[in-house]
């Protein structure tokens, strides 16, 4: 199954709105999917989810109007609450507010994703980013392809879950971002600046520096990784905690010009508890397996990266993930999309679904981009 294209411009209620329509199905699947998961792992029933969920539009809102503002159209567009659309937006933080306050809960162990970044010294090869995203299994069904022109920012494309603000992607001034969960002993659900906001926020950014000063900016609540990259030939891996400027950690490509992240903590400077290994551990094998694929493969062709993408090493828990099929379903976790970014020729590789099964298609936005044509 193709995702679908959900294309949007205007301010940001406007572009809400036309993505809420034009994804509504999509929207109100997420809803209902994400209403049994909160059930199945905080025991909290959809009410109470919206009134966690809302003591973050002051954050964000504080953070940037806008961002609430495209939520509310979002809504609208769906013909959904404006609680229930939020809720998704900080899905992730809402399950660590159940959990510090429920300590009998159990936080799922859950299988996430497989990033990196490819920076060469030779400006006639390309600037590569991209990611396995792996979640639950229901996303398949939610994920769209979101292409946004907005009238305060430069134009930008993510694959997200239907009805949450971005994901991964790239925009018109050649930034791309791909990420990974982690989590600290920090992450106890304390209102701030929420994980995906901060990924939309980033797709406003014109520069890599203005993007790092995007999560610099605020206090996040939730433990994240953003890898960042440019395509003048610049890359950053961001590890965050929640809190502010000192609980950001960064770092640059190694001496190949690679930069590659799964899902735990790598820099020796974070001083919280790293919950992130307990969660996902197989986080430590992908990693390994990651960099010694790149020590036998070319780390500037495209094609080297749909290999390790599609890699079973460890299955199934690999690089390419399966459900496992011995779990009850709401703890079956897959590969929902696999993405291989070129950020000067404004491309993107994209097999929807797990890239062992599913051929990568090509998407071209150069056009769209710069503003001389459509998608």
């Amino acid at each position: 199954m193709t995702f679908p294209h959900v294309r949007v411009r205007g301010d940001a209620r406007e572009r809400g709105r036309g993505y809420g329509a034009q994804a509504a199905v999509r929207v109100r699947r997420s809803v209902e999917a994400y209403a049994a998961i909160f059930e199945h792992y905080a025991g909290w029933d959809w009410d109470r989810v919206r009134v966690e969920a809302d003591r973050y539009t002051e954050p964000i809102t504080a953070f940037g109007p806008k961002f609430t503002e495209e939520i509310r159209g979002i809504a609208e567009g769906a013909g959904l609450p404006y609680q229930d659309v939020l809720a998704i937006n900080v899905r992730t933080e809402v399950m660590y507010a159940a959990k510090a306050r429920n300590a009998a809960m159990t936080l799922p162990r859950t299988l996430e994703c497989t990033a990196f970044a490819a920076v060469p010294d030779d400006d006639t090869r390309p600037v590569l980013i991209g990611q396995n995203w792996d979640w639950k299994t229901h996303a398949s069904e939610t994920t769209v392809v979101l292409e946004s022109d907005p009238d305060d920012g430069p134009r930008f494309v993510t694959v997200v879950e239907a009805g949450l603000l971005a994901k991964t992607g790239f925009n018109a001034a050649g930034l791309g971002v791909v990420t990974n969960a982690l989590v600290t002993d920090q992450d106890v659900g304390v209102p701030g600046v929420p994980y995906h906001v901060l990924l939309r926020a980033i797709l406003d950014a014109t520069t890599p520096a203005q993007a790092l000063a995007t999560l610099q900016r605020g206090t996040r609540s939730s433990s994240a990784h953003y890898l960042l990259a440019h395509r003048d030939h610049l890359a950053l891996g961001v590890e965050a905690a929640p809190g502010g400027f000192a609980d950001l950690h960064a770092a640059h490509p190694d001496d190949r010009g690679i930069l590659l992240h799964t899902n735990h903590f790598t820099q020796p400077r974070m001083e919280h508890v790293d919950v992130s290994v307990w969660l996902m551990p197989d986080s430590l094998f992908r990693l390994q397996r990651a960099d010694r694929w790149l020590d036998r493969h070319d780390p500037f062709d495209p094609a080297t990266y749909e290999g390790l993408l599609s890699d079973h090493a460890g299955h199934p828990t690999g690089v390419c993930c399966h459900p496992d099929l011995s779990a009850i379903a709401p703890e079956q976790d897959s590969t929902v999309f696999s993405l291989v970014m070129d950020l000067g020729a404004s491309t993107m590789r994209l097999a929807d679904g797990r890239p062992c099964e599913t051929a990568y298609r090509t998407l071209e936005y150069a056009a769209f981009l710069s503003g001389t044509g459509a998608p």
